[in-house]
């Protein structure tokens, strides 16, 4: 049994809010390039382009890449083997407290969803926790933005809508976003499970980076005919049209009921943002 301490959690979260609010995962800032190469229509590139500029400017000065510095969405993979000395789920919400404060990051999180009071330091965090094998603590911290996160949906389809009805609904959901969720946007997508798994699945799907495909093949060739038919909306960036609507996606997927076939789509603006620690 190896022992980790809530403080060394504590620190681990506060860095990883700061970084990954200042630098995008090294995946997105390679579509990004990508796009601005092959983008053929001119206010596209020229959006674009702006966006790179804005990015190469908060690496140059350590500043947030968005505005809107986001929920702090926390996934850890704590290890069988791992004992946490002191009150875990206590240590994150510190963390993002003390990153969100040291960063001088907005914070926008409010108490209660009616009375709409903000707490001032971006906490409670949302916390996914899953245990595995070893004896590893892996927290990856994954700020959501809400411009992107309102555009999000979820649906019980019916068996029968099969692959096609699963196509329609995340590229319906990508064509009634338009550019709310300010495109390029990255998509994850959850397939199966049930109600409330098939939200978290579409959530987790945004931490495999955009280069690497779904592992089946698949769902590797459903990943792609979905980002080519996605592309073809003509959204564009920022909505002004082209053909760089969708950076990438990912989906995961989950057994489920023989009558159910819940599909999710959790949508991130090209500001897609995650950093990762092991402890």
């Amino acid at each position: 049994m190896r022992t980790i301490s809530s403080a060394a959690v504590t620190d681990a979260v506060a860095r990883l809010c700061v970084r990954a609010n200042t630098q995008l995962p090294p995946d997105i800032v390679a579509a990004l390039a990508r796009s601005r190469r092959e983008e053929p229509w001119p206010l596209a590139q020229e959006t674009l382009g702006l966006l790179w500029d804005n990015l190469e400017l908060a690496g140059e000065k350590e500043l947030p890449i968005c505005q809107d510095t986001g929920m702090a969405c926390v996934f850890v993979e704590l290890g069988q083997e791992v004992h946490i000395q002191g009150d875990f789920e206590q240590a994150i919400h510190t963390g993002v407290q003390r990153g969100y404060g040291e960063g001088y990051l907005r914070k926008s999180i409010v108490a209660d969803p009616l009375q709409r009071v903000n707490t001032g330091d971006n906490t409670p965090a949302a916390i996914t926790l899953r245990l595995v094998p070893g004896n590893r603590c892996t927290i990856t911290v994954a700020p959501k933005g809400f411009g992107s996160e309102n555009m999000s949906r979820l649906a019980m389809l019916k068996p029968a809508d099969g692959v096609e009805g699963v196509r329609r609904f995340v590229v319906d959901t990508v064509k009634q976003a338009g550019s709310n969720p300010c495109p390029p946007v990255v998509l994850g997508v959850g397939i199966g499970g049930s109600f409330d798994k098939v939200a978290t699945m579409a959530k987790h799907a945004l931490l495999r980076p955009i280069d690497q495909p779904n592992p089946d093949p698949f769902y590797a060739a459903l990943e792609a005919e979905l980002l080519e038919e996605i592309n073809g909306l003509g959204i564009g960036p920022q909505g002004f049209g082209g053909q760089t609507t969708c950076l990438g996606l990912a989906v995961e997927t989950a057994p489920t009921h023989v009558a159910g076939l819940p599909v999710a789509v959790n949508v991130s603006c090209h500001v897609t943002r995650r950093a990762s620690a092991e402890l």
